[in-house]
């Protein structure tokens, strides 16, 4: 089963290869990772996707993540409601005779054409995995000439009081 691991952690070099490595050790695959600094350039977030046989090898992990120097807090996000997204970078082969065709084609994802070159174009698209993983295959004919993709970073969606008293606190 795919769940969403949040970590924030301490800003200093070693942590994710500590980290990866307990996941590495409960021989976890790790779908997708990514981290970056918070609010506070002290603190990252870790987002993990992985990929887990049971519920009970997540909470042992969860716990062994917790007693890590750098980590300040896991959550499994999985269950709550969450806002999550990634980004990738395309290039596909494309002709002067089929850019508009390609411009069209991405247009319905928000997509856009960030680098165009003699013989491709460079589409950057952000959603969720399968908003994402629909585009690739929609341009998978045109020839994909190089794709990079970063994991998916997510976070708790707000509560609707939260969200409430924030809409008011706009307008007053």
């Amino acid at each position: 089963m795919i769940r969403t691991i949040t970590a924030t952690v301490n800003n200093s070099s070693g942590v994710l290869n500590r980290i990866t490595g307990l996941f590495a050790r409960r021989q976890f695959n790790i779908e997708s990772i990514t981290v970056g600094v918070t609010e506070n350039p002290e603190i990252s977030r870790m987002t993990f996707v992985v990929n887990v046989d049971n519920d009970r090898a997540l909470d042992q992990v969860i716990k062994q993540l917790n007693k890590q120097v750098d980590v300040l807090k896991v959550r499994d996000i999985s269950g709550d409601t969450i806002v999550a997204r990634e980004l990738a970078l395309i290039k596909v082969v494309s002709t002067p005779q089929n850019r508009s065709e390609i411009e069209t084609l991405a247009s319905p994802f928000r997509a856009s054409i960030v680098d165009v070159g003699r013989d491709s174009v460079t589409l950057q698209v952000t959603g969720d995995h399968q908003k994402v993983e629909a585009l690739i295959d929609l341009l998978k004919p045109y020839g994909i000439k190089e794709l990079a993709r970063t994991g998916a970073t997510a976070l708790k969606r707000s509560s609707k009081s939260q969200s409430q008293e924030l809409k008011y606190s706009f307008i007053q």
